[in-house]
C-alpha cells in the first residue's frame, strides 16, 4: 500500500519511516530536502516545499496515488487534504495537545480546554476540526495525533528556559542557575519522538479504529517543572540552583515570551488512555529517559 508522509525527514517522520519499514508499505517522503533522507530502497524522497501551491499538490498526488497520506507539517492541511482526496482512503494529521488551549482537567482529554492563546495552532485546530467532519460526509477516514513536548535523540530538547537553545543547555551542564515560577509544580510532559512516531504508525496498521478520532500521545506520566530542572541535574551531573519568581514577574520581566513561558504556565500532562485502549498504545520511555536520549544525543553531536 502506498503511504505519502509529508514531513517524513523531521523528528517525527524519521522515526515513523522506521516503524513503516517492518510493514509492506511503498513509502514516499515529501520534503524540501534540507535534511538528509534514509537510505533504502523502499523510500522514495519527494523534493516539494511546503506551501499552498494548488497546481503543485494536484500534481505531487496525481504522481504517487497515495493510499494514506500523514501530514506531520499541518501548516496546508486543508489543501494537501482537498488535493489528496482523490486517492487518499486515510488522512493523517500532526496537531499539539497546545491547540485545546490551557488545561482545565489534568490528565486534559481530547477536548478543548480553553481558547488557545497562539494564532497559529488555533487557526490549524479549527482546521482540523472541519477537516475531521469533512472526511466523515466524504467517506475518508481522519485521524490526528495530538502529541505534548517532543524530546528524544534527533533535536535539541526543551531546556529550563522554555527554549531549545544550545547555549541554555551548555549553561545547564555548567551548572548555572536557572530562573522558574512558583511554586514550581507546572507538568510538563516530555515525550520521545519514537513514542509520538509509534502513534502514528498504529494509526495506519489499525485504521479502521482510529477512524474519526482526535488522539493524545505522550509518555505514561508528566513531571513538574521543578522535577524537570532536578532531572537535568541527575543527567548532566552537577547542580542547577533555581532562582524563583512570582508568575508576574516571571512572565513580565524574565520571560516575557509566551511561547516560553507557557511551559511553566499551563500543564501539559495529556490523557492517554484512548488511544492506548483503542489502538494498543504504550510509550516505551519516560520523561526522564528520553530527556537523557536527548542529551546523548547532544554530546555525539558535539553540540555540548
Amino acid at each position: 500500500m502506498r503511504i505519502c508522509i509529508i514531513g517524513g525527514t523531521g523528528h517525527i517522520g524519521i522515526n515513523l519511516v522506521k516503524f513503516l519499514l517492518r510493514e509492506n508499505y511503498e513509502i514516499f517522503v515529501v520534503a524540501r530536502g534540507i535534511k538528509q533522507t534514509p537510505e533504502n530502497f523502499r523510500i522514495k524522497f519527494v523534493k516539494k516545499n511546503y506551501d499552498n501551491n494548488k497546481i503543485e499538490w494536484e500534481n505531487l498526488f496525481r504522481e504517487i496515488k497515495p493510499k494514506i497520506v500523514v501530514d506531520i507539517l499541518g501548516s496546508y492541511a486543508p489543501l494537501v487534504y482537498e488535493t489528496s482526496k482523490i486517492y487518499c482512503k486515510h488522512f493523517i494529521l500532526c496537531g499539539s495537545v497546545w491547540m485545546f488551549g490551557e488545561s482545565k482537567i489534568v490528565p486534559t482529554p481530547e477536548q478543548t480546554q480553553s481558547p488557545c492563546i497562539f494564532s497559529n495552532y488555533a487557526k490549524r485546530y479549527a482546521e482540523m476540526l472541519e477537516l475531521k467532519n469533512t472526511a466523515k460526509k466524504e467517506g475518508i477516514i481522519f485521524t490526528a495525533i495530538m502529541p505534548p513536548n517532543i524530546c528524544g535523540p534527533g533535536k535539541i530538547p526543551l531546556d529550563c528556559y522554555g527554549d531549545r537553545n544550545i547555549e541554555n543547555h551548555q549553561n545547564h551542564k555548567k551548572g548555572y542557575p536557572v530562573p522558574l515560577p512558583e511554586p514550581g509544580q507546572t507538568l510538563i510532559g516530555p515525550c520521545d519522538a519514537e513514542d509520538v512516531a509509534k502513534a502514528f504508525f498504529l494509526a495506519v496498521l489499525k485504521s479502521q479504529k482510529a477512524a474519526d478520532e482526535i488522539f493524545n500521545v505522550g509518555s505514561a506520566y508528566a513531571i513538574t517543572s521543578l522535577n524537570f530542572v532536578q532531572t537535568y541535574e541527575k543527567i548532566y551531573g552537577v547542580k542547577i540552583p533555581i532562582q524563583w519568581y512570582s508568575w508576574q514577574e516571571y512572565c513580565t520581566k524574565i520571560n516575557p515570551d509566551p511561547g516560553a513561558n507557557f511551559h511553566f504556565k499551563a500543564h501539559m500532562c495529556p490523557d492517554i488512555r484512548k488511544i492506548s485502549q483503542k489502538l494498543g498504545y504504550k510509550p516505551s520511555y519516560t520523561p526522564e529517559e528520553t530527556m537523557e536520549r536527548a542529551v546523548l544525543w547532544m554530546k555525539q553531536q558535539v553540540l555540548i
